[in-house]
């Protein structure tokens, strides 16, 4: 055997060493994944989790633990049917691009172009928390596409803001997605209905219902088969069941809901009310990683998702909200005055140890499913429960382990 053979053998062996290295500290980094979320079971910090990884090509990791139903406990599926909430809201920001792209919606015309009802936008002046009182005065400029695309429209939700909770319009006063405006469109970030403006939008503009829409346009292209506001039902078995902590202010252990949630949304919004599992979404997020792509189908242009992905509030941050109804918890997930928002997005500004990157898009629903999209690193990850309250501790302790678990298995891989 010449010098030349043994020096091929050394390579070959050396070069299957560090393949087994590698396959053991992924398969460790999986399995520590694996352990960190059912702890989180075995804590009954949580009922039940599924959560995935996904780079450009393919899922990464995925995992189902605990029960989608506490009072059966039935076990919790890959598969499983979550209602997503707010995790809509990307999906029809998405819409309104593909119609912005086509040239049928400007993106800083005033909305009232395409929906006439949000002229004459009020903005209110004074509330009074004791009475009621209140005074309203014109807004001093019309909002714009813009505005609702990105929370600064001056909206609210009654669990964001403790007016829009406490007021009630006087006789033969209406107010179109909620009531007055909290602000100037443009002034300041308040995450609000602003989204079910943008889903109006795209119902008047394409002459489709969203739920038409989304699936010509988004759902079928990206084979996102189990993606709908309304289950079929063949797959009612799949839906996990609606439940929340017990006790006045929700602090107590998890229990169902009363009433649960029928497999039909009557009137579907922009803002919410998708059900869809953690494989199709984590289609949507591959799909927005490989620029508007997925499997050689195009659904928007390149270009157009990277404007999504940046600044578009300027100056204006995005505060870490106060909750104003147990529903919720605080905003804490936020970066308090650091983050930024895109169209439709959350935008991670800092840059936190063992954590997505700066420029990372994201967002979350109100039962605690949450998604993240680092375009830097080309991994995404999403994460579905299904309880409230909304961003309860124990739940975003689910998502950081998850998340660090995440990196540490990118990591391995390299």
């Amino acid at each position: 055997m010449n010098q030349q053979t043994i020096a091929q053998i050394l390579s070959i062996g050396v070069l299957a060493g560090t393949m087994t290295s590698a396959a053991m500290a992924q398969d460790s980094a999986k399995q520590a994944i694996d352990a960190s979320m059912r702890s989180a079971i075995e804590r009954k910090d949580v009922p039940g989790v599924v959560v995935l990884l996904t780079d450009r090509k393919s899922v990464l990791y995925q995992g189902a633990f605990g029960v989608a139903d506490v009072a059966t406990g039935r076990p919790l599926a890959a598969d499983a049917l979550f209602r997503i909430a707010s995790m809509t809201k990307p999906v029809t920001s998405l819409a309104l691009m593909q119609l912005i792209e086509q040239g049928r919606v400007g993106l800083d015309e005033p909305a009232q172009k395409y929906l006439p009802e949000l002229a004459d936008l009020k903005v209110f002046e004074s509330f009074d928390p004791a009475t009621g009182a209140y005074k309203v005065r014109p807004a001093s400029k019309p909002a714009t596409v813009r505005h609702f695309l990105t929370h600064t429209s001056g909206l609210a939700y009654p669990f964001t803001s403790t007016i829009w909770r406490d007021y009630k319009p006087r006789a033969g006063e209406t107010y179109p997605f909620g009531g007055p405006l909290l602000f100037d469109p443009g002034e300041r970030w308040h995450y609000s209905t602003s989204t079910d403006v943008v889903g109006r939008m795209v119902e008047v503009v394409s002459g489709q219902k969203l739920e038409d829409y989304f699936r010509q346009h988004i759902f079928a292209p990206l084979k996102m088969d189990d993606t709908s506001y309304n289950v079929p039902e063949a797959k009612a078995p799949r839906l996990v069941a609606q439940q929340q902590r017990g006790g006045e202010r929700m602090d107590g252990a998890i229990e169902l809901q009363n009433p649960q949630l029928g497999l039909t949304i009557p009137s579907p919004i922009g803002g919410g009310g998708l059900a869809s599992t953690a494989a199709d979404y984590g289609r949507f997020m591959r799909m927005l990683l490989n620029g508007g792509e997925l499997d050689g189908v195009r659904i928007i242009k390149a270009e157009t998702v990277a404007m999504m992905g940046q600044n578009h509030i300027g100056a204006v941050t995005v505060p870490a909200l106060k909750s104003a109804l147990p529903r919720s918890a605080d905003f804490t997930f936020i970066a308090d005055g650091r983050d930024k928002f895109g169209l439709g997005f959350l935008i991670t500004t800092d840059q936190v140890a063992g954590k997505r990157s700066p420029g990372s898009l994201s967002w979350g629903g109100i039962n605690n499913t949450f998604f993240w999209v680092d375009p830097a690193r080309g991994v995404a990850g999403v994460i579905m429960m299904q309880y409230l309250p909304f961003a309860d501790a124990k739940a975003l302790a689910t998502l950081d382990a998850f998340e660090r678990g995440a990196y540490q298995f990118i990591a391995a891989q390299q």
